[in-house]
Formats: structure tokens, C-alpha cells, sequence
């Protein structure tokens, strides 16, 4: 297959030893690249049962054939390893500048293994992989890691973790390009636990291309139609539908107790790009640009465009759900997670767990209190977090972990350790499905949102034809699977999900699948699209269930049984039986058993070798 090196980096940092690391051809013919790939060598590589944060764990940065193309939408890589969020092995993907140079650096992707005795990074210049001591880097924040990185070897692109990786923080992300993080998993911790500080590509390598001339003409349609459908996206970033989901009563609110913020007009998109907005940044050959740049300053700290502005999920899990309608103090602590290396969504739901259960009494053994809609003590506490500081270091450990410790696991909103996400799956309830039998934990980014099913034609040529009310339950497994299939191809090419038109008359899927196929040689129609997902999403839940997760571990969290009190989804609950009767169905469109997946649906997505 065109488009792909045919190899990986192998990094052992115990040893000091780079060398190539060879994939079977095969594997790219079933898997293609990205989600799959990285799973098949987690397979073959990650023994059961280690510790996430030990040094047998295995971290990836993987690409697919897009990748240093100049594909529209094709400036995103993945990162995988074992979860000290899930324990389980998970994956997330970052855009930027860093995956291009991933792209062309001679190498589909970089398995990283072992625990360096002393701080390491690691460069690939012009082909050329070599590991270096970073003792005087260890400490930087990512922002004075990217600015020095790029002094020593010009020209290249810098992924990176900051202090809170290197603290071991369970929510720490990796950071490319100062304001791009691969953030749920804690992989910023796996990093930091390893004594990996950076790495940074200076690619000059190209791919093999299939069709040229096909691939340019493919590329211009699809930022032709990105130009066209994309507007809002590009006007007012990732929060441009804020207002929207408050409107439809699922804006998420006092920590998931509402679905409706009566100050969202102070934290929305277009009064960020009114106030602080100084410009927009994009992400490699994307002409989106959707990427917030702001300058402001909150209580005399001054926000550097640096690191870029918050997005949607910041501005909800810092703003509406902790009831802080301030967008000066919500980019400040979203500055201070991007140079810190923390994840924002699970850092928004640590202080509103933190809200909550200082307004119960819980807290007062810390000596510490916190109130609602308090903006400057929310900035604070970002701050004692990022230290580990006082209460700051057991909310550091999560919102599971930390209700163990001092009671609240009837707010402390996660599933299977992962921190929920800023989407109320009360009036999105196959999302809620999504969240409950996802094996990365609660994530808004496996599946397709159920706004998606109410548009016709929903998309005929995956099946889907009749719309779906977002508040049916009933209908929805079999759009959940088959939107998860589509979403883990996106994940396979790969491709920015914000690209992607997955429903209506700008579907886009065909035309991914051009470019895809000028660069690779290889046709695809929507059927092996979807099948090729089937297997990579498959993969990550044959991980999971290898490490001890079973169909018992499935669930949503039981605060969205209660119904919510007003907008546009008031009285809408969901309630444990349903979601259950709706996970059994799922089970058995999936083929999946209690513990595993079944031979026949091994069999038949062409995987008989891992029975």
C-alpha cells in the first residue's frame, strides 16, 4: 500500500536502543493506519495487567496515510498507551503542525518503551532518530520547552509534556505546538513516569503517492466544501454552538446538575471573538482555522496568544459547569493548563466536584471552601491542582479516586475513571450509550452526537435513513455502532473529526475516501469503510477486556437518572433500566459476549489470528 514508510520507531529508553520496527504489510491492508495499526502492535507488544505509570507500559504516536500529504484536516496524530485514567488502553488525537512532520520523517508512527534513567528527549531530523539528555529542560512548561527545542534544532515541530506530566498528575496531556493537547487519557503522566520530556521532527521525506495529480484535485474539493459548510466553526471556533446547546437544555451546569447556564452569553464564541480574540490559527493545509489566539488578562495576570485561546470543552467544564460566566478567568486557567501539560476537561470537573462537595461539608478536614461561580477562586484552584498543592493534590488523582477518599461518588462524574465530557447525555441519549460502553471511558469523540440523526437524509449510503428524535433511547444502538465504526475510520486515515460532514446533503465521506484513495492506491466504497473502523474500534475493546474489563464495567453515571429542571430537555432522564436494555442490544448488534468478542464477528471482520 502506498502513503505508509512501512515502519515504526522503536525507542527503548531503558537501554538507549533505536531501531526499526517493522509492520507486516497485511496489517495495513485490514487496518490502513492510525487507531488500528497502534492497536495491533498494543496487542502484540503490551504485556496484561501492568501498571499504566510502570515501565513496561507502552506509549505510540501514530499516524495514517494522510499525514504529510497536505490533506485538508490531515494535521492530527494519535497517541496511545495504557490509561492511568482507565487502566485500560486508550488513544487520543492532537492537531497542530507537529503530525506533518510526523508525516515525513520516514516513519508511520514511534513506539516508545522502557523508563530513561535520566531526563530524555527525542529528535527526528531529516530522517535521522537520536535520543537527548534533557536534565536542563526538565521543569519547563511547554511553551519555554517548544521556544528552546526550537533554538537547538530549527525547523522543527514540538510535542511536549509540561510540569504536571512530570508530577504524574492522572489527568496530565501532551501538548504539540504549545496549545494543542492529547489530553483525556493521562498520557502527559505516562510520558513524565517514562523521563521523556519532548519530542521534536524535522521532516524532509515524502511519501510515496499514488496519484498525484488526483490527490491535489480531491484536496481542493474538500477545502472547497470546508470553505463552504464550515463558516460558523471558522468565525467562532469550537464554542460557536454554545448558545445552541443552552438553548436545547444541554449546556452542562453545576456539575451535570442543569443543562441550562443563565450567564452562557458571557462565555459563548462570538462574544469571545466581540472581546478577547486576536486571531485565528489553523492546523496544517486546513483552511478552517478555527483554532481560537487570545489576549486578555484576569486579576493582573496577563493570557499569552502563545497558547492560544480555550475551546468549547474548556469554556464549559471551567465556565458553566463550575458557574463561572468570566471568559477572562476561563482563559487564564486555560492558560495555565496548556503550559502546565493538564487536561482541561478533567481539570473543569475536578473543581466542580470540588464545588460540590465543599457546598456539602465534605472538605472541611482540607480547611478549604470554594462556592459556585466563583471565578477567582476557581483560577486558584486550577493553580493548587497543577501544584499539587493542599486539596490540589488528591483532586490531581481524579474525581473517582478522590470520592473514595472523601465521600461524593454521587457527583464525582466519570466513567470507568474518565471525567464526562461537555455534553449532557440526557438530551443527547445515544451519546449517553456511547459514553457507557466506550472502552476509553466517558468521550464525546467516539460516536456521532444525536443532532446528527435528526437531519435528512441522515446518511443513506451507511443505511441510516430515518431521523431519530435525540431524546430516543430505544432506536439507538444500531446508530451508535455504525456512527463508532465511522468515527474509528476517521481515526484509521486520519482525519479532524471537525472536517467531517458525517450526515445531510454535505456528507463528505466519499470524498475522504478519494483522497484517501490518491494517496494509498487502494478503493474503498462505504462498506470496507465502515468494516475497516469495525476492526480498530474492536481492537481497543479486545484490549480492554484483556486487561479484566467485562460487560459489568458498563455504565452511565447514575446523576443523569434524575431528571433535569428546565430548558429545552426538561424532565428527560435516563433511566439505569433503559440504558441497560439498550447496552444488551448494543452487545448483540457488536457481537460481543460478557467478556470478549465472539469468533463468528472475529471471523467475519477477517481476524480469525487473534481468536
Amino acid at each position: 500500500m502506498k502513503g505508509v514508510f512501512g515502519k515504526y520507531l522503536d525507542v527503548d529508553l531503558t537501554n538507549e536502543k533505536i531501531s526499526d520496527y517493522k509492520i507486516p504489510e497485511e496489517w495495513y491492508e485490514k487496518h490502513l493506519g492510525g487507531r488500528g495499526i497502534a492497536a495491533r502492535i498494543m496487542l502484540k507488544e503490551l504485556e496484561k495487567g501492568i501498571d499504566p505509570l510502570g515501565e513496561r507500559n507502552i506509549i505510540i504516536f501514530a499516524i495514517g496515510p494522510l499525514q504529510g500529504t497536505g490533506a485538508p484536516g490531515g494535521g492530527r496524530n494519535l497517541v496511545m498507551a495504557k490509561s492511568p485514567r482507565t487502566n485500560a488502553v486508550s488513544d487520543s488525537f492532537v492537531g497542530g503542525f507537529f503530525p506533518h512532520e510526523l508525516g515525513r520523517s520516514g516513519y508511520d508512527g514511534i513506539i516508545i518503551c522502557g523508563k530513561a534513567r535520566i531526563p530524555k528527549y527525542l529528535t527526528i531530523i531529516n530522517g535521522k532518530p537520536e535520543l537527548h539528555d534533557a536534565k536542563d529542560l526538565w521543569g519547563m512548561t511547554t511553551g519555554k520547552i517548544d521556544e528552546e527545542l526550537k533554538k537547538r534544532h530549527p525547523g522543527v515541530r514540538v510535542s511536549c509534556i509540561g510540569p504536571g506530566g512530570e508530577k504524574l498528575i492522572s489527568f496530565a496531556c501532551i501538548v504539540n505546538d504549545r496549545n494543542r493537547a492529547a489530553g483525556r487519557p493521562g498520557f502527559g503522566a505516562v510520558m513524565g513516569s517514562k523521563k521523556l520530556k519532548a519530542i521534536a521532527i524535522k521532516g524532509n521525506i515524502d511519501k510515496t503517492i499514488d496519484d498525484k495529480a488526483k490527490l491535489l484535485k480531491a484536496n481542493a474539493s474538500y477545502s472547497k466544501l470546508l470553505l463552504e459548510t464550515k463558516q460558523g466553526l471558522a468565525t467562532n471556533g469550537t464554542s460557536s454552538g454554545l448558545m445552541d446547546l443552552n438553548k436545547d437544555g444541554i449546556l452542562p451546569t453545576k456539575n451535570f446538575q442543569e443543562g441550562v447556564f443563565d450567564d452562557a452569553d458571557k462565555i459563548s464564541g462570538p462574544f469571545m471573538t466581540k472581546t478577547i480574540l486576536k486571531s485565528r490559527d489553523n492546523c496544517t493545509a486546513c483552511p478552517i482555522r478555527c483554532k481560537r489566539v487570545v489576549v486578555t488578562e484576569f486579576k493582573g495576570e496577563k493570557v499569552d496568544e502563545k497558547y492560544g485561546g480555550p475551546e468549547y470543552e474548556t469554556v464549559a467544564a471551567l465556565g458553566s459547569l463550575c458557574m463561572v460566566d468570566d471568559l477572562k478567568a476561563i482563559s487564564l486557567a486555560n492558560q495555565i493548563c496548556n503550559s502546565e501539560g493538564i487536561d482541561t476537561i478533567s481539570m473543569g470537573v475536578s473543581v466542580a466536584f470540588a464545588m460540590e462537595a465543599s457546598e456539602k461539608g465534605l472538605l472541611k478536614g482540607f480547611n478549604y471552601k470554594i462556592e459556585w461561580g466563583d471565578a477567582e477562586a476557581m483560577v486558584e484552584l486550577v493553580k493548587m491542582i497543577a501544584n499539587k498543592e493542599g486539596i490540589g493534590d488528591l483532586l490531581a488523582t481524579g474525581v473517582q479516586t478522590a470520592a473514595k477518599k472523601i465521600g461524593g461518588s454521587d457527583f464525582a462524574m466519570h466513567v470507568k475513571g474518565q471525567e464526562i465530557p461537555m455534553h449532557e447525555p440526557r438530551g443527547k441519549k445515544g451519546l449517553g450509550l456511547s459514553y457507557a460502553v466506550s472502552p476509553r471511558g466517558a468521550t464525546h469523540l467516539e460516536t456521532m452526537h444525536d443532532p446528527f440523526y435528526d437531519e435528512k437524509p441522515v446518511a443513506p449510503e451507511l443505511g441510516l435513513v430515518e431521523p431519530l428524535n435525540r431524546f430516543n433511547l430505544k432506536d439507538k444502538p444500531r446508530y451508535v455502532k455504525i456512527y463508532e465504526d465511522l468515527v474509528s475510520f476517521t481515526d484509521t486515515a486520519i482525519i479532524c473529526r471537525f472536517t467531517t460532514n458525517p450526515s445531510g446533503k454535505n456528507y463528505n465521506f466519499p470524498l475522504i475516501r478519494e483522497m484517501l484513495g490518491a494517496v494509498t492506491g487502494v478503493k474503498i466504497d462505504a462498506k470496507e469503510m465502515l468494516k475497516i473502523g469495525e476492526r480498530n474500534f474492536l481492537l481497543l475493546k479486545l484490549l480492554a477486556f484483556r486487561d479484566g474489563y467485562t460487560r459489568n464495567d458498563d455504565f452511565l453515571h447514575k446523576r443523569f437518572s434524575d431528571v433535569l429542571p428546565r430548558g429545552g430537555s426538561e424532565g428527560q432522564s435516563i433511566s439505569e433500566e433503559e440504558m441497560q436494555e439498550a447496552i444488551d442490544e448494543y452487545y448483540k448488534i457488536r457481537g460481543l459476549t460478557e467478556n470478549s468478542i465472539t469468533k463468528e464477528k472475529l471471523e467475519e471482520l477477517d481476524l480469525s489470528d487473534l481468536i
